[in-house]
């Protein structure tokens, strides 16, 4: 990832205290559903669109009174997605990398949770009641995990759009390491090497 220095987590979590830590997390379920009764949907990925007009995951900075990374993504998300976040934690298990940017001295860490398809509805029912609907988030937003016929509708379209610091890569990493995507769905996209 351009820019970014990819660090363990022990790594990370021994950088001094000059240094802040940012936690987002990908949210994803299983989703039986078709598009147009054809095009086989396999997983509800969520997204959200940013106060900056970016699109990144639910998330946010740890605050010092909060006494674990974990404990601050999942305040973060119950202020972001509502209290249907409530409903499940984000636990170290669902830890996936940790990278340091170039510019000033944050160190953000990526998770992945898999939730049941209701658990992921009921985040996407109550997002607009949460505490920073409207102000951080302006609203979420499912990744279409296919390729249209043409090629560049869905997944190649969609990764068009901006996204902040290096969630972009992020999120084509963990859909290809999870094994969330169609076959050939990335077929001529570029994806992450792994480090």
């Amino acid at each position: 990832m351009a820019g970014f220095r990819r660090l363990e987590l022990a790594e990370a979590l021994e950088l001094g205290p000059g240094w802040r830590h940012a936690c987002h997390a990908l949210l994803y379920a299983p989703d039986p559903g078709m598009l147009f009764g054809r095009i086989p949907l396999r997983y509800a990925v969520l997204m959200q669109m940013r106060f900056d007009g970016r699109l990144g995951f639910p998330g946010g900075f740890v605050d010092t009174q909060d006494n674990s990374l974990e404990e601050g993504l999942n305040r973060e998300l119950r202020e972001e997605l509502g209290e249907a976040a409530a409903a499940f934690r984000v636990e170290r298990t669902d830890y996936r990398s940790s990278h340091a940017g170039s510019g000033p001295r944050v160190v953000a860490h990526f998770y992945a949770k898999c939730l049941t398809l209701e658990q992921l509805l009921a985040v996407e029912a109550g997002a607009t009641r949460a505490k920073d609907h409207g102000l951080e988030v302006l609203g979420l937003v499912r990744v279409p995990l296919y390729t249209l016929r043409d090629g560049v509708g869905g997944l190649p379209t969609f990764l068009e759009n901006s996204f902040i610091g290096s969630a972009r890569e992020q999120l084509l990493e963990a859909l290809q390491d999870l094994g969330l995507l169609q076959s050939g769905s990335i077929s001529g996209l570029k994806i992450p090497a792994r480090h």
